[in-house]
Order: C-alpha cells, then sequence, then structure tokens
C-alpha cells in the first residue's frame, strides 16, 4: 500500500479510536500494534515493550513530575488567592485594575504551577466572584480567567515544553526561556482587550478602586514574595549553570512543599498524600502518553509514513509561510480533541523535518505549537478550562463563558500572527542567555 494512503488509513483509525472514549496512550498502543501487525508480521510486536520502556529512558523526565509536584503543593494552599489579593490592593487605583490584577495573577500562578486548570481554579475561586461584585460583565469576568490560565502551559516552567524538548530533543532550557516574552505579549493583548471590553460595557463608576493603606499593601507580601523567590532561584540556577532542569525542579518542588507546611500549615499528613497522590496520577498519565507515543512514532517511521508525508510536503509548490498556515490550522483542529501532551507527541516527528526543511527555526515553532494548543484549552468540544470556570461559576453558562473566551483568542491568533512577523520576540531571548541556536 502506498505510504500516503496507508497514513491516511492511520489517521482515520487514530481518530475514530481516540474517539471511542479510550485514554489516549491505551490508543495509540491499539493503533500502532494493529498496524505493526498487519503491515509488519507478528515478529514486530516484540519490540513494542523495549520501544516502550526506552523511550522513558531519559533523565529529562525526571522534570515532569517534579515540576508537578511542584505546581500542585502552590496549587493546595491558598497561593492563588493570596497572590491574586496583593495585586489586586497594589493595583486597584488604576482603571479597570481588577480584570488587570487577575491576569497578572494568573501569568505568575502560571508561572509557578505550570497547570491551566490549576491556575484557572485558583484565581477563578477569588477573582470571578469579585470581578462580577464590582459590576464586571460576566463574560469579561469568566472569560479572562479561563484565557489566563491557558498561559500555565506557555510561561515557564512549563510540562508542554518539556514534552516537546524530549519528543524533538530540544535544548529545554532554551524553550523556558522562548516562552518568556511571548507569555508576556499575551497577557498585555488579554490585559488591553479586558480593559477595553470592561469599558464598553460596564459601568465606569464601578471600576473605580476599592482604597488600601500602605499597611494592607505590605502586609500581603511576605505570603507571596517565598514563591516569586522560588520561580527566580529556579531559574538562575537552571540558567546559571548551576543544575540541570530535572535537579532545579526536584529542588524546587521540595522548597514548594516546605514553604506550604512553613506558611500555609499544611501540617497534616492527609494534606501532603493528597499532593503527592494526585502528583504522581498526573505524572504516570503523561509518562504513560509518552511512551505510547514512542510506540506509535516507531509504528509511522517503520512503515515509511513520515518519511513519506515530509517528502511529499516538500515537492509541494508552496509558499513556505502558506506551509506554516496549513500546519497552524492542522494544530488547531488537534488541539480541539486532544490534550496538548498527546497532539506534541503524536505531530512532532512528523512536523519537525517539514519546518527545520522549510527554514523555521524549531525552538520558534515549540512557541507558535503552544499557543495552538492554548486556544484548544479554551474552544470547543473539549476545552478544559471553560469546564474549570462553569464548575467555579456554575450560575454563567457555558456558552456566555465561551462567547467571553473568543475575544482572547483572536488576541492568541493576533499573538501567532506578531510572532510569525517578528520571530525575534521567542528567540532573542534564548540566543542573549544561551548563544545561537544551531
Amino acid at each position: 500500500m502506498d505510504p500516503l494512503v496507508l497514513g491516511a488509513l492511520v489517521a482515520f483509525v487514530t481518530i475514530f479510536v481516540l474517539f471511542s472514549g479510550v485514554s489516549v496512550a491505551i490508543g495509540l498502543l491499539i493503533v500502532s500494534a494493529g498496524f505493526l501487525m498487519v503491515f509488519d508480521g507478528l515478529r514486530s510486536l516484540e519490540l513494542m515493550p523495549e520501544i516502550l520502556f526506552g523511550k522513558l529512558d531519559n533523565f529529562a523526565l525526571l522534570s515532569i513530575p517534579m515540576f508537578i509536584i511542584m505546581g500542585s503543593s502552590i496549587a493546595s494552599t491558598r497561593a492563588g488567592a493570596d497572590l491574586y489579593e496583593a495585586l489586586e490592593r497594589w493595583l486597584t487605583r488604576i482603571p479597570g485594575g481588577l480584570v488587570i490584577s487577575n491576569l497578572g495573577a494568573c501569568a505568575l500562578f502560571a508561572a509557578m504551577s505550570g497547570s491551566s486548570p490549576a491556575t484557572c481554579a485558583a484565581i477563578g475561586k477569588m477573582g470571578i466572584p469579585e470581578m462580577r461584585k464590582r459590576g464586571y460583565p460576566d463574560g469579561v469576568a469568566a472569560g479572562s480567567i479561563a484565557a489566563g490560565g491557558t498561559l500555565g502551559i506557555l510561561i515557564p516552567p512549563s510540562v508542554t515544553m518539556i514534552v516537546y524538548g524530549i519528543a524533538t530533543e530540544s535544548s529545554i532550557g532554551r524553550l523556558f526561556l522562548a516562552g518568556v516574552f511571548p507569555g508576556l505579549l499575551l497577557v498585555a493583548l488579554f490585559m488591553a482587550w479586558s480593559i477595553y471590553a470592561t469599558w464598553r460595557s460596564g459601568d465606569t463608576r464601578v471600576l473605580s478602586a476599592t482604597h488600601y493603606s500602605w499597611k494592607q499593601k505590605f502586609e500581603i507580601l511576605p505570603k507571596v514574595l517565598p514563591f516569586l523567590l522560588i520561580i527566580l532561584g529556579v531559574l538562575y540556577a537552571m540558567y546559571g549553570g548551576i543544575a540541570t532542569p530535572s535537579e532545579t525542579a526536584a529542588v524546587g518542588a521540595l522548597l514548594c512543599l516546605v514553604i506550604a507546611v512553613l506558611i500555609y500549615r499544611m501540617w497534616h499528613p492527609r494534606d501532603l498524600w493528597v499532593v503527592l497522590r494526585d502528583s504522581t496520577r498526573e505524572s504516570v498519565m503523561i509518562l504513560f502518553i509518552i511512551a505510547a507515543a514512542g510506540v506509535f512514532s516507531y509504528m509511522l517511521s517503520s512503515l515509511f509514513i513520515t518519511q513519506s508525508i515530509a517528502e511529499w510536503i516538500g515537492t509541494l509548490d508552496v509558499n513556505r509561510w502558506v506551509l506554516m498556515a496549513m500546519i497552524n490550522l492542522f494544530l488547531l483542529v488537534a488541539g480541539f480533541f486532544l490534550p496538548p501532551v498527546a497532539v506534541i507527541l503524536m505531530a512532532a516527528p512528523i512536523l519537525l523535518p517539514i519546518i527545520t526543511t522549510a527554514g523555521f527555526d524549531p525552538i520558534w515553532f515549540a512557541v507558535v505549537l503552544t499557543i495552538n494548543m492554548e486556544i484548544g484549552l479554551i474552544s470547543p468540544p473539549v476545552g478544559l478550562n471553560l469546564y474549570v470556570i462553569n464548575g467555579i461559576a456554575p450560575d454563567i453558562s457555558l456558552k456566555t463563558i465561551l462567547l467571553g473566551s473568543l475575544p482572547y483568542v483572536a488576541c492568541m491568533v493576533l499573538g501567532i500572527v506578531l510572532l510569525c512577523l517578528f520571530p525575534g520576540i521567542a528567540t532573542w531571548l534564548p540566543d542573549q542567555v544561551m548563544g545561537q541556536g544551531l
């Protein structure tokens, strides 16, 4: 069978299996085993266990559970609420300062937790009721938090970037740095739209600030500064050549647990057990997907599907930006239905040779890919963040949350366009800190 036709068949069967309700990892293994058995014979299955476990034999993978523990320990405390309160007290004098403080809190909490749902839950529980009480439109209140939560997979430390780095053998440190300025760009775009939407549809009187004394402004800082210092410490250790990302993640996880115990009085062993249990569950899920995706990639390569697709696209007489637009459309649609980790692991083996042949920087492309995945987090039918917000504020309809999120989707699309026009937004900082990439 022609490899391109076989590739289309694999894509159809994979979509069918994943839509059947089977977990992503199990679905990938079923598809891989089935096609290998049919087209390569039963003996090809003997390599599956070796590939499955070999994919996990990577020291960099240790950073995933460590960063997840780091985020889980923060999410289990009042750190998100304290961070929100601190920014709200300092920014409240700015017109529309409450929505700005919510987005700022989302950005900082994302940098601490690396989790989009955790960011939505932690900041949304405090921010959405307060914004609604002040008269902000429901769409702005819910949409801004849903969109702000997506920053968790872009602003470092990002599990998504770690997975991309492992899948493409790229520098994780360079990927983390590449997400900094694009993340800040999205925060600025989100803030600009939120202020405009509030001014357009809100009563300007409700935007007037609540007065806080200097004492009230400073008394909240001791609870927030330790976590911010941990972020700075993690980044300094990683980029100062002191430790590898995995070692840095382990130290960061330990320090976050210690602060959660000392500052937030998380003394009870049951609380620590919940943090470790949930972190283990999420880590195993991600690692299982990584291992299964390794088998899936082997199947694609063994049947010459990956090579044939790359060769076919290479023969297309199209402008490289038209090609990039097609890739973005594919990623956007895939992100509507699949979690970011699954999309990256399934698409990276196919897309990496294509984008490098077209002259695109793989580090820059990682940021573009991640923003596409962010759009998927606030777009139906999956739209995980939409359901998290609906759980926090069940009296706000899912339709209102979705409509409130759509302008932020437009902001992300604008962010991708700006990255295409000015790729240095993503590549300048890694090149300055770590030298020119290869």
